[in-house]
């Protein structure tokens, strides 16, 4: 099989000589930095190097090696219409902006991944989960997003489990639909647990986050109706709304209003199920796409200010390069040693593979221009790896004793200062019982020990960088509850973009029996479909709430290798489609981090099912609980024989569902292979579920800032800076997703 010509029209400029000494130093500042934090021996060293490794890096890896996948590999093609130009229709299909899509995109898959898996994988050490983050999101986590963009947008926004049924065959592919969608409503109720527990009894959160929907609303009428392609102007009145919105909050957390905006977690899973549905049904252009872009400056803007702030206070980090649990795996964070478990508990930010489902959900529908897929698929996951950079710079330049004392459990530092302290001190560390009482009276809290999840440590060194900066001590505790606050904002953008998407993967799923469900924008199918995955999320959610051993809490340590696993079936479907469509020799691109991943989950997966560690091993801890029930002892967590009894259950739920998606991933993997094997020995036997070329007419910058040749286009084509479709140019309709031979148009 021919492999496919490049575009006539794909930028290959060369690098001028102002260019090659200005990229030079940037590859010498992140080289600094990796010096530094590799050659460190027990000192404390600044947490600016650590922000020069990452930064260097990111910037060397978008500039050459995206442009290279890009252009070489994926020979991204400009001239060719996307789904959102061809079958635009105002609801899921329409052309947005690349600097709202890329909003849009980053708020969907920067969920609570890049704010507490970095944390908690601090356990180990700053230096293992760091290298993790950086180079897995170079290699591995934008790539996977990037590609599956791609390939969902040539095949008309398809999901991830439909392309896999289109591509690898009805055997595999029904494994993936199941294992993605499955995983799917696990990883929603997950996320919206963690928004639950942030919000629940905060006025200030609540009413804060409640107004960016109304803003968001204002927003999308404002740029569809009222002043369309007016960008920058909307930006603008939006951040300035949604900073009044967060000011405004701490003044209703003073007022009479406070009671009003004071919801118990009951409550607030009732409106996060009523906003999820509302959020999946409307059009995209009116809720969901500016409330995400919304989202996305007080996101990206808080994180660089918190990069400035590291820069100008240049704090520390007391966390060691590397523990002593790394290599024995007895953390009381989590169990288990460095491999596999660091690149388990950091997904979002290297690897994540609910990226993968918004890359083939909401993300395809919109984008104007194959060229912009590099900004937003590879861009967006650059800038979430920053996030987790900075998470990990929190959580380490805080005392280790403190950081144990608050991610470590109760039934293992104890309920008191005093005890706490004697385990830390167990652990290796030392902090006083005055520290810890400390810490808490300067964030207005009761207590701080036992806060696990990550989430309490990020605010708190939040509030240690910020207060550095502006206030000092009196203003830590602003600032940890604008953290807290800040991080719930952060998930909520992931949980109403998943129901979007896993409307779309059950209206592919169903489009198979019933053709019409095909049809992502038909009423009863969009109706339906949304109902049923609030509904199942929205299910164990609720019962999570009211039961800390029911519900999604039965399924939370699922978590990290059911998402790595979903990453194992993109990177699979990736390479597949490489392979099929005639690009072996780049095929490595993608087959190389999913080589790692198997190698990662599936060792994970091993251990969390056959781990005589009953830390470790989800069969062991039901051994151990049951043994408990017949010697009639109560253990912790367990409060009741009823509790050990629900302990026992839900041990053996987890195990048995680990080994149901370990094995649906080898299904789909050996699918792959075969599929790919044949495509090698027979490529003129080989179909792609492609949709045919059609020339855009539409014209519209690739990144952020158009270049002096993107100018002249635009001038030429007679549409303004922002973009649209030429003077000349008729909306043309076309594309059924019929298979058509490989290599058809510019594929």
């Amino acid at each position: 099989m021919q492999e496919p010509s490049a575009p006539p029209n794909t930028s290959r400029a060369g690098l001028t000589p102002r260019s090659i000494v200005i990229w030079s130093l940037v590859a010498l500042a992140g080289a600094a930095g990796w010096g530094v934090l590799a050659l460190s021996r027990g000192e404390e060293i600044s947490a600016a190097w650590m922000l020069a490794a990452a930064l260097g890096s990111y910037a060397i890896a978008y500039r050459f090696y995206s442009r290279f996948i890009a252009n070489r590999v994926l020979k991204v093609d400009k001239t060719r219409a996307t789904p959102a130009e061809r079958l635009d229709n105002g609801v899921d299909f329409h052309p947005t902006d690349r600097r709202v899509l890329f909003g849009h995109h980053f708020a969907a898959v920067a969920g609570a991944g890049p704010l507490v898996g970095p944390v908690l994988a601090a356990q180990m050490g700053y230096l293992p989960g760091t290298i993790w983050i950086i180079v897995g999101v170079i290699f591995a986590g934008a790539v996977q997003d990037m590609v599956t963009l791609f390939f969902s947008t040539r095949r008309n926004g398809r999901s991830l489990g439909q392309m896999a049924r289109d591509e690898i065959g009805p055997f595999g592919g029904a494994a993936a639909l199941i294992a993605v969608f499955a995983i799917m409503i696990i990883l929603l109720a997950v996320l919206a647990l963690v928004i639950v527990n942030a919000l629940a009894h905060s006025p200030w959160g609540v009413f804060s986050i409640g107004m960016t929907i109304p803003i968001a609303l204002f927003m999308g009428v404002y740029l569809r109706v009222l002043r369309p392609g007016k960008v920058t102007e909307v930006s603008v009145i939006g951040v300035a709304l949604l900073l009044l919105a967060i000011v405004a909050g701490g003044w209703v957390a003073e007022s009479s209003l406070a009671d009003t905006f004071t919801l118990e977690p009951g409550t607030l899973v009732i409106w996060m199920i009523v906003y999820g549905f509302l959020a999946s049904v409307l059009p995209v252009w009116m809720l969901l796409a500016p409330r995400d872009y919304l989202s996305t400056f007080m996101k990206v803007g808080t994180i660089v200010l918190l990069a400035i702030g590291v820069f100008v206070a240049l704090p520390t980090l007391k966390m060691p390069a590397v523990t002593d649990f790394a290599s024995r795996g007895d953390g009381p964070v989590f169990a288990g040693s460095m491999f596999p478990f660091v690149f388990i508990t950091i997904a979002c930010g290297a690897l994540s593979g609910f990226h993968s489902l918004v890359s083939s959900g909401t993300t395809p529908k919109m984008v104007q221009k194959e060229t912009q897929i590099r900004m937003i698929g590879y861009g967006a996951m650059l800038t979430e790896s920053f996030v987790a950079v900075m998470a990990m710079i929190t959580a380490c330049i805080i005392d280790p004793g403190l950081y144990f004392a608050i991610n470590s459990p109760a039934g293992v530092v104890g309920t008191t200062v005093q005890s706490a302290s004697e385990a830390v001190t167990n652990f290796g560390f030392t902090v006083s019982p005055e520290l810890l009482t400390k810490a808490a009276a300067d964030v207005e809290e009761a207590s701080l020990l036992s806060r696990t999840g990550g989430a309490p440590t990020f605010a708190l060194g939040m509030s240690e960088i910020f207060s550095a900066v502006v206030g000092g001590t009196a203003m830590k505790a602003f600032w940890y509850h604008f953290a807290i606050m800040f991080e719930a904002l952060f998930i909520l953008t992931t949980v109403d973009a998943g129901t979007r998407v896993g409307r779309f993967m059950l209206q592919d799923m169903l489009g198979n029996v019933h053709k019409p469900f095909r049809q992502v924008s038909w009423k009863p199918g969009v109706w339906f479909a949304s109902a049923v995955v609030v509904g199942g999320w929205g299910y164990f959610l609720w019962v999570g709430v009211h039961d800390p051993l029911g519900g999604i809490n039965q399924l939370f340590p699922l978590f990290g290798i059911a998402n790595q696993l979903l990453a194992a079936v993109a990177l699979a479907v990736c390479t597949t489609l490489l392979v099929k469509s005639g690009r072996l020799k780049w095929a490595w691109v993608t087959a190389v981090p999913l080589a790692w991943d198997v190698a990662v989950t599936l060792t994970a997966s091993w251990q969390k099912i056959f781990s005589a560690d009953p830390r470790v091993g989800f069969f062991a801890q039901r051994d151990k609980y049951q043994a408990g029930i017949d010697s009639g002892q109560v253990l912790p967590p367990a409060k009741s024989m009823d509790d050990m009894h629900t302990v026992v259950t839900n041990s053996t739920v987890d195990g048995v569902l680990s080994a149901l998606f370990a094995l649906l991933i080898i299904v789909v993997i050996a699918d792959a292979g075969r599929v790919c094997f044949k495509a090698v020995t027979d490529p003129a036997g080989v179909k792609l579920s492609e949709v045919p070329y059609t020339e855009s007419k539409l014209v519209a910058p690739a990144g952020l800032f158009p270049t002096a040749e993107e100018k002249a286009e635009l001038v030429a084509a007679g549409v303004g800076p922002e973009g649209g479709i030429r003077k000349d140019g008729i909306r043309t309709d076309g594309g059924t997703g019929d298979e058509v031979p490989a290599g058809t148009g510019s594929a």
